[in-house]
């Protein structure tokens, strides 16, 4: 019937709220990754400095988050995320492969999706230590992480015996460690060598435990 009004469908520029919410998220967490992952680096970023490289305003801000540090949380949470991702993508598709080559593919994901940008190393790496406990804390949770999926695939391989039959926390926990600080001080310009050769590494170092001397595969 002429002149009646439509019911609000909530929508402004053909999105949603939602939709224009997510896109603020995510415009503020873009410019996180360029200004604590490069320069200025979190410590020295201020909110109105983030909201700016953002393209928002700081009351935008405070509608999407309490704090910087709330920021940087995000970050970690998903650059982490992106790379078990590309992890789980080589796993599944390596999955008929060799020990070492299963390995090789899985590390290789692992740092060439850090290693694709350099501002996901600095917040993996760098930009997280000694923020906050609760930072530190999410930190270690996500660690144990990546500790719990190193164990999952030693104990497959022990089961199909490809490795030896053992508890695989303490050195998963040992080889994290390694992991990171070769990571870090080859990103950093530390470490005189390629990626592949510290992937190539990484897998020597992995293949070591799940093989020890004097350890024989059965038959």
């Amino acid at each position: 019937m002429p002149g009646r009004l439509r019911a609000p469908t909530g929508r402004y520029g053909g999105k949603t709220a939602a939709e224009r919410q997510a896109e603020r998220r995510r415009r503020f967490l873009d410019a996180g990754l360029q200004l604590f992952g490069d320069t200025p680096g979190f410590r020295a970023t201020t909110v109105a400095a983030l909201s700016e490289a953002a393209g928002l305003s700081t009351r935008q801000f405070y509608e999407e988050f309490r704090t910087l540090e709330d920021v940087l949380a995000a970050l970690h949470l998903q650059v982490n995320g992106w790379a078990e991702a590309a992890v789980r993508e080589a796993a599944a598709g390596a999955a008929r492969l060799p020990l070492a080559e299963r390995v090789t593919a899985i590390f290789s994901a692992y740092a060439g999706n850090l290693a694709a940008d350099p501002r996901r190393m600095r917040i993996a790496f760098v930009e997280i230590i000694g923020v906050s406990p609760r930072l530190e804390e999410q930190r270690l949770a996500r660690r144990a992480g990546w500790v719990d999926l190193i164990c999952a695939e030693a104990e497959a391989a022990a089961a199909r015996e490809d490795a030896a039959p053992r508890d695989y926390r303490l050195a998963a926990t040992g080889f994290i460690g390694s992991v990171n600080g070769l990571l870090h001080d080859w990103s950093a310009g530390w470490v005189d060598a390629t990626l592949d050769e510290v992937v190539d590494e990484l897998v020597r170092q992995l293949l070591g435990i799940l093989r020890p001397p004097g350890w024989e595969a059965p038959g």
